[in-house]
């Protein structure tokens, strides 16, 4: 009877167990990849995301919502809850300078001493699975396995072409995709939205019975260059850019003012736009179809995150998940084929014919002008710290008891989605270690009292927070931000502005508040000090650091693997006739 009382109570145990699991949610993390601020239809943007609109009008817009300018360095913020200048990303390894590398927190992969959310879910009983670009390092130590996730297929670096293995830029020799730990080859059909999503479902399905509840990070490389998409995705925007990359920007600033995501009177720059009237008929035709390919592309992964609600429908799992979507930074400016090298690598290894763009073994990317439009009303783009390479679409949707249909515009940023995480899984917070080892406290704040509608806002307005990437700056206080951007996008000098009324960074305010001004660089040198921020080079520039490297991590290994052959290949040379000689001497 002893045995049989202890066998009932293990069961009521566990049975206590599945039913606190049932009740926590599944989580299903979406991360898109350099998407402007306005791309998604809900932000403003005539592209067709349906499904993503769905989920915004279910839950709430964050329209104030930060992360860094660059891929990596948002993406080790979003894992960790950790600013990057202490978890180890203090640039990622396609920009950083060379004088930075190896300095500490600067090794542009996560350290040993942070913890990512997906371990702490992991072990509070979660089914954690990642499908997608990850792009924190594939040491031992730092590949998602060994950061808390029980499945893992995994696109390695920064980027890669979307239907074959292959890399997409002069950066790497070749490019990682990793399935469970290892070094995988691409089926036929490989399609990247297409491929994640299956994954996802896949780990998802595998999970059905456990009893668990699951954490799913879904990590597109939509819309990262080269720019590929299906082409019945494509064709459905055909003639939908015909008026130009100015009027485009407009139009979308318009809209974002009626769906009440900026002020309306709020002004708005023009950006370094080409005048699309000065093109010739030819020009026209190629830059519309390098935006309907980008359209496509984005509309082809909105499509593919409705694949996966219908199978969380379908499966009875829908109502028991929350979703959270962002961008890693804003839309992508920069242009390879401005550079000659990159010029030269791109036409012996892609086609840009008009026919074929967006297509398999085509390569095409939207530039600047398209960018501008991408972020509007806001200002720059990827790589730099105005409003338009850091502000970025934000839902969180299937939070039981919040808010539907909301806009929430209080300062936010990417810090505060791990804390958000564990908040909703009922975790806690390390208490500043993990498993016996010291690790980095998270400094962001939970979301969730704002969904729910108990506050408006997580961060005091007298709180400053600072923010430094390869030379751009910026802090936020309540209403005003300070920014220095380096050049060519900025001229090196801080500026001030009212980030609520002037979210495009139009008018600077420096002489009006002078004290606020002095304050606020302060404010940075603080921050600046107690995170061992490096300064940049005076003649540092992201792009030009971008082709630097890939000199030292393409060119160079190559040029150095030639030599070894062609020292080899005399060495043979000199062995064989000396071997001849002395063959000779001997008959």
């Amino acid at each position: 009877m002893k045995y049989f009382a202890l066998l009932l109570a293990a069961i009521s145990i566990s049975t206590s167990a599945f039913a606190e699991a049932q009740k926590r949610p599944n989580i299903v993390l979406i991360v898109a990849d350099d998407w402007g601020f306005s791309d998604v239809g809900a932000f403003g943007g005539e592209m067709s995301t349906p499904n993503l609109d769905a989920l915004a009008k279910q839950g709430m817009r964050f329209a104030n919502f930060h992360v860094t300018a660059s891929c990596a360095p948002t993406r080790s913020v979003l894992m960790t809850g950790v600013d990057h200048h202490r978890n180890g990303m203090g640039n990622m390894p396609e920009t950083i300078p060379r004088a930075h590398l190896g300095k500490p927190n600067y090794h542009g992969v996560l350290g040993t001493h942070v913890v990512s959310v997906a371990n702490l879910l992991r072990d509070s009983g979660y089914a954690t699975s990642i499908a997608g670009k990850w792009h924190l390092g594939h040491e031992d130590y730092n590949t998602p396995l060994a950061r808390g996730f029980e499945h893992s297929f995994i696109q390695a670096d920064s980027g890669s072409d979307n239907y074959e293995k292959r890399p997409y830029a002069t950066l790497k020799e070749h490019v990682n995709f990793i399935d469970e730990g290892k070094e995988t080859d691409l089926p036929d059909d490989f399609y990247s939205s297409t491929f994640y999503t299956n994954k996802a479902i896949e780990y998802i399905k595998g999970n059905q019975g456990s009893g668990k509840p699951f954490f799913s990070y879904i990590a597109y490389q939509a819309n990262h260059i080269p720019v590929q998409a299906p082409k019945a995705f494509i064709d459905k925007y055909k003639g939908k850019y015909k008026d130009g990359w100015t009027v485009l920007r407009q139009k979308r600033r318009e809209k974002a003012i009626e769906l009440g995501l900026i002020p309306k009177d709020s002004p708005m720059l023009p950006m370094a736009q080409g005048d699309w009237n000065a093109l010739s008929e030819q020009d026209k035709a190629y830059q519309e179809r390098r935006m309907e390919v980008y359209a496509g592309m984005a509309d082809a992964m909105d499509h593919e995150v409705g694949r996966l609600i219908a199978y969380l429908k379908e499966s009875g799992q829908y109502d028991n998940t929350v979703f959270i979507f962002l961008s890693d930074n804003g839309a992508e400016g920069s242009d390879p084929f401005a550079v000659k090298a990159g010029k030269l690598w791109i036409e012996s290894n892609y086609s840009t014919d008009i026919d074929r763009l967006g297509g398999k073994g085509a390569y095409s990317i939207i530039g600047p002008s398209w960018a501008a439009a991408s972020v509007s009303p806001l200002n720059t783009y990827k790589f730099w710290a105005g409003e338009g390479g850091i502000r970025v679409p934000f839902i969180i949707a299937g939070v039981p008891g919040s808010q539907q249909n909301k806009i929430n515009t209080s300062y936010t940023n990417v810090a505060d989605i791990a804390p958000t995480l564990l908040a909703l899984a009922g975790v806690k917070q390390t208490d500043g270690s993990y498993q016996g080892k010291p690790v980095e406290p998270m400094i962001g704040q939970s979301l969730l009292p704002v969904v729910g509608g108990q506050t408006e806002r997580v961060h005091p307005a007298d709180k400053a927070i600072a923010y430094e990437l390869s030379g751009t700056l910026a802090v936020y206080k309540g209403e005003f931000k300070l920014l220095k951007n380096m050049k060519p996008m900025g001229d090196n000098q801080w500026h001030l502005f009212n980030i609520d009324s002037d979210p495009g960074e139009a008018v600077d305010l420096q002489t009006k508040f002078p004290e606020v001004f002095k304050s606020m660089q302060d404010d940075y040198a603080a921050y600046a000090k107690a995170n061992n921020v490096l300064a940049m080079p005076d003649d540092y520039d992201p792009i030009e650091q971008v082709q630097i490297n890939a000199f030292y991590n393409y060119y160079l290994p190559k040029i150095l693997r030639n030599i070894s052959w062609i020292l080899l290949g005399i060495g043979v040379l000199i062995f064989g006739i000396r071997y001849w000689r002395r063959r000779k001497h001997v008959d």
